[in-house]
């Protein structure tokens, strides 16, 4: 038997690297991707500086290239937190919480959500923000001509193949009470778990400049002096619900 080449080595390990990058684009296209979070309209289940794992197989996976959707294992379900498309720029990923599906009817007073006439459990981690210096709650009323505000909202019926979705902030939060559903085929992904997050709010890190070539390793060696109380080690590995 020969001794392979030069050339047969170095053909083989390419193979073996191109094999393992279509893989991996197919898992992070059809099946996991990471996400980071960016807003503070799911706290405090999901803090800015949250990353996520979302499962993309569950609600049908899409394929890359050819953008096949796979069948889905399931719909999105009332309590599920849904990464998706905004629907206003049909690019943009958001995530919220799955209040209510094609058929149900969503209606809001003084900010408790109801579903087809039930009160919609409210997130464990969920909070309201708006309050007096007393503490109290501050409910917006319906704006003049009986319209809809963000905290009185409805009855409204959610169309076919969408769903309505709200973050779990509810003052804080821009969602289906501004904007309208969310329709099936713009559904990613099931968030699943917090696999790493990052508190810049601790220690800011320093900002970045084009005009100041040293501000990178500056802001690399501020980040590596802070990292140990910056990365928030509670929520590591933590499931999302």
């Amino acid at each position: 038997m020969s001794k392979p080449t030069l050339t047969d080595t170095l053909w083989d390990n390419f193979k073996q690297v191109f094999a393992a990058v279509i893989m991996a684009v197919i898992i992070k296209t059809s099946i996991v991707e990471a996400y980071k979070i960016p807003s503070q309209s799911m706290e405090d289940t999901l803090l800015v500086g949250d990353f996520l794992l979302a499962n993309k197989f569950k609600y049908g996976a899409r394929l890359p290239v050819v953008n096949w959707r796979l069948p889905s294992f399931s719909e999105p379900e009332p309590g599920d937190v849904v990464i998706f498309i905004f629907p206003r720029d049909g690019v943009t990923k958001y995530i919220k919480r799955c209040v209510a599906t094609p058929g149900d009817t969503v209606e809001i007073k003084d900010k408790v959500v109801y579903v087809n006439g039930e009160e919609f459990p409210f997130p464990d981690h969920g909070k309201f923000i708006d309050t007096t210096v007393g503490g109290r709650q501050v409910i917006q009323p319906r704006r003049p001509g009986g319209l809809d505000s963000r905290d009185n909202f409805g009855p409204y019926v959610v169309p076919p193949n969408c769903y309505f979705m709200m973050g779990d902030s509810r003052d804080n939060s821009y969602d289906s009470r501004y904007w309208g559903v969310v329709p099936n085929d713009l559904i990613l992904g099931e968030a699943m778990l917090i696999h790493w997050s990052w508190d810049d709010s601790r220690h800011p890190s320093p900002e970045v400049s084009v005009s100041d070539p040293l501000s990178v390793p500056r802001m690399f060696i501020y980040n590596a002096a802070h990292f140990f109380s910056k990365v928030r080690w509670s929520r590591l590995f933590s499931l999302v619900g």
